[in-house]
């Protein structure tokens, strides 16, 4: 005997029909489940469009004063400016940046911890065994910031007037060139165009920095130095030491009588060191994207250029996909050079 229905309820409605009941409970569970998708979906641009909700930080990789430190400080303004939320730089330097790149790749990848490195993050994927990261998994590339050349340059007195005169004096004789430290881009760049390239015995000599290169090269300690372009600008203009080439592909104006490694007899060389900036693998697009948006906005006003260019960089603007593909392929250039010159971080 079947139950009478309550009242206002039809006799299939009361049960009389089981399976109405069970294709309308998966129907609701289905439902469920396209809710829960839903939503999933949305976290993400929810998050984006929240952010920030507190305090931001940029680990900036070196000491402060160096290049990474000016674009670092550029950024954190221009984002605590445009945010309308503090924005603190840290500086975490050591093992050639090494140390400030372990710490952001395995922190959260939520917006609040960012990385202002050099072209080193490239470097030292292949210079060190294990520098602790992968820089192409590991890290979500944001914005390239600047970047500045380097320069080889000699001691006063040396008779050769550029590189080209002087690997030709020197060709089958024995030199020493200086550099700001070993795995450093300006060293890659001296050992790849002296000894390499220009066929010259050459021996490199490591220095804690660039300027105590330049100051050996200016008291004839070393006969070349390899650096980047900023700090070496005043002493040859003041004539302490000669620039025999620069290696942007086209003359620099703060330099403009000295030639390029290309017009050295080596077409379409360039390198550049570079400073950029980070997120934790797998920081949401849009917070990608309205970062490098808020990157390349400063980067197109004249007090953030000059502060720059008085550092001797250069500002480069650009998307996160432009800044991804230039770092893919600057991995692959200084690992065939760091193969090559058998540099190694020891």
């Amino acid at each position: 005997m079947v139950a009478p229905a309550p009242s206002g309820v039809s006799g299939p409605e009361a049960g009389q029909q089981p399976g109405i009941d069970m294709k309308r409970r998966r129907i609701v569970q289905a439902l469920g489940g396209v809710f829960v998708l839903g939503t999933a979906l949305q976290a993400p641009m929810v998050q984006a469009q929240t952010w920030p909700t507190k305090p931001i930080r940029i680990v900036v990789a070196f000491a402060p004063g160096g290049p990474a430190d000016i674009a670092g400080r550029i950024v954190a303004q221009a984002l605590q400016e445009k945010l309308g939320q503090q924005v603190v730089v840290e500086n975490k330097g050591g093992a050639g940046g090494n140390i400030a790149a372990r710490l952001v790749a395995k922190d959260a990848a939520d917006g609040y911890t960012l990385l202002v490195t050099t072209s080193s993050i490239a470097v030292n994927q292949t210079l060190y065994k294990d520098p602790g990261f992968n820089v192409l998994q590991d890290f979500t590339p944001v914005s390239l910031i600047a970047d500045s050349p380097n320069i080889l340059v000699a001691h006063s007195s040396e008779p050769a007037p550029n590189l080209k005169a002087f690997l030709q004096l020197y060709k089958g004789k024995s030199v020493s060139y200086g550099s700001a430290g070993i795995g450093s881009t300006p060293h890659l760049t001296g050992d790849n165009v002296l000894r390499v390239l220009g066929g010259l015995d050459a021996t490199h000599i490591p220095y804690q920095g660039a300027a105590p290169a330049l100051q050996a090269t200016a008291a004839n300690q070393v006969q070349v130095a390899s650096v980047a372009l900023p700090p070496a600008i005043p002493l040859v203009r003041s004539g302490m030491v000669k620039g025999l080439a620069v290696t942007s592909l086209k003359r620099n104006p703060s330099l403009p009588d000295v030639p390029t490694v290309a017009e050295s007899g080596f077409p379409g060389f360039e390198d550049y060191t570079w400073v950029g900036l980070f997120g934790p693998a797998k920081l949401p697009a849009d917070i990608a994207t309205r970062i490098n948006g808020i990157v390349n906005e400063a980067l197109a006003k004249p007090q953030y250029r000059e502060r720059l260019a008085a550092a001797g960089l250069d500002a480069k603007a650009g998307s996160s996909a432009e800044f991804g593909s230039y770092l893919g392929k600057e991995v692959t250039k200084w690992g065939g050079i760091i193969k090559q010159t058998g540099v190694s971080p020891q």
